[in-house]
């Protein structure tokens, strides 16, 4: 045996052996020549996304980082489809040690952390670029430390893109023609704050019955990231797409902290370093699909419209002051401060 492999292996033999009774762990034997074998750990990472998925793909590679970084001694079982559970089902298993690692979005998670409410305040970032500085920031490292009271961490954050207005009878162009519109959103508190802000009428209805919907005028517009108009053929009958990116909400790669705890520093320090590779992966990898997305729509008819963002902003900024959201006003403005 490799001196790299026998020294994983024994951190690997110290941080695991109070962990060996959780299910989230599995230990092989790994053949590595005739003198013996030894102890592989397994982790089980589960999610609710097909395979071919930016955060699948991201996954694949933080399974084969770690592989790399650990020289074998570790891996990662990925599970996908929602073969293990959707995204509640694992985040309790993992709560409970039965998964490692799970993706949750992270508005998922508002009502048990209420300072994930700030992502789903409109306007909260300027840009991509700020969303990105905030969450490498020390308040991004800190909300994804926010889960250990609840038994999990933040590993990375994964992009799950940003959400813009789409429409079938007219273009949105400025705040001014949302007023009097019918627009269907995720049946969230911060969600129709921001529609009735902007004088509109917020429509909570399910994702599944959208489409028919739309198409017979019983809503008159809806808001979601570039993929999800594709693959929800929203794009048929929505001839209107406009690039407000009004919030950013991201997911969130986590593991158990009773499984995190009992792993020894190097392969904790290895599963990071393989971790944030993903992140920057699937990050790439999520751009590459939204790109191809708005090239797809705007082949099939779509006008894609640059609207005037200054006054969504406007419209939507008294939100904050309502006693709702007193509770992350302070957090706001610490993003504000990140350049």
């Amino acid at each position: 045996m490799n001196k790299s492999k026998s020294f994983f292996a024994a951190g690997f033999m110290t941080g695991v052996i109070a962990a060996s009774v959780l299910g989230a762990f599995i230990i092989r034997s790994v053949k590595q020549d005739s003198a013996g074998s030894t102890a592989r750990m397994v982790l089980k990472l589960g999610h609710g996304l097909d395979e071919k998925h930016p955060v699948h793909q991201g996954m694949l590679l933080m399974k084969r980082r770690l592989e790399e970084l650990t020289d074998g001694a570790a891996t990662i079982d990925v599970y996908s489809g929602g073969v293990l559970g959707g995204e509640v089902d694992c985040l309790e298993q993992v709560q409970k040690g039965e998964l490692a690692m799970t993706k949750v979005s992270a508005a998922a998670i508002e009502a048990f952390i209420p300072e994930m409410k700030v992502f789903s305040v409109p306007f909260a970032f300027r840009d991509a670029r700020h969303f990105w500085n905030t969450l490498h920031s020390p308040v991004g490292k800190k909300l994804l430390a926010l889960g250990e009271p609840l038994n999990f961490k933040g590993m990375c954050y994964y992009d799950s893109g940003d959400r813009n207005f789409y429409s079938t009878k007219k273009p949105i162009r400025n705040v001014q023609d949302v007023a009097g519109m019918k627009i269907r959103v995720m049946n969230s508190r911060s969600a129709m704050d921001m529609i009735k802000a902007m004088g509109g009428s917020p429509c909570p209805i399910n994702w599944g019955e959208l489409y028919t919907a739309l198409a017979q005028g019983t809503v008159d517009a809806a808001e979601n990231n570039p993929p999800s108009f594709i693959t929800s053929r929203h794009n048929e009958v929505c001839k209107y797409f406009t690039k407000t990116g009004h919030q950013r909400i991201p997911d969130m790669v986590i593991i158990s902290i009773d499984i995190w705890n009992n792993l020894s520093s190097e392969i904790q320090n290895a599963l990071q370093i393989a971790a944030d590779e993903s992140e920057i992966f699937q990050r790439k990898l999520w751009q590459e699909e939204s790109e191809r997305c708005m090239r797809l729509a705007a082949e099939g008819g779509v006008e894609i419209i640059e609207p005037d963002l200054d006054s969504f902003r406007a419209a939507c900024a008294p939100i904050l002051k309502m006693d709702e959201y007193a509770d992350i006003r302070a957090l706001f403005a610490d993003i504000q401060e990140v350049k």
